[in-house]
């Protein structure tokens, strides 16, 4: 699995002009997923992504995780994540999980933050999306488990 997560001030995602998933301080967390992956690893990958020390603290440094700070967590599906460019200019993306696989590995990976006590919103798995957010500092990590 593949994860972009961005530190914000607020996310949010639309689909079709309406809005099905939105948050205020916390992570946009973009997920990929890769053929390979399994419901075991998404589950290692929650309380990673709930405890990263990105957050400030009185004093100004990360210091301070998801779930020190009362946040909340964004999880938008994105396959393309798994884009393999080596060759040409059109990305294949043969290592991506068909929907079968993806769907059960991405809800595991959510139940875990939602475990953590973490409010999750989320995107709409493979619709065409548009994703707005406040990248706050910017702070953009990509975690792969």
């Amino acid at each position: 699995m593949r994860l972009v997560v961005q530190r914000v001030s607020s996310a949010a995602v639309t689909v079709a002009g309406e809005t099905v998933g939105a948050i205020g301080q916390g992570l946009l967390v973009l997920a990929g997923v890769g053929r390979d992956d399994t419901e075991a690893g998404a589950r290692r990958l929650g309380p990673k992504v709930a405890g990263l020390r990105i957050f400030s603290d009185a004093e100004g440094k990360m210091n301070r995780s998801l779930t020190d700070v009362g946040g909340e967590a964004l999880v938008v599906s994105q396959f393309t994540l798994y884009a393999d460019t080596r060759k040409g200019y059109r990305p294949s993306f043969v290592e991506a999980a068909r929907p079968e696989l993806a769907v059960p590995v991405l809800q595991a990976f959510v139940d875990e933050l939602r475990s953590a006590g973490i409010k999750v919103a989320e995107g709409r798995f493979g619709a065409h999306m548009q994703v707005s957010l406040v990248n706050d500092g910017p702070v953009t990590i990509v975690l792969e488990g």
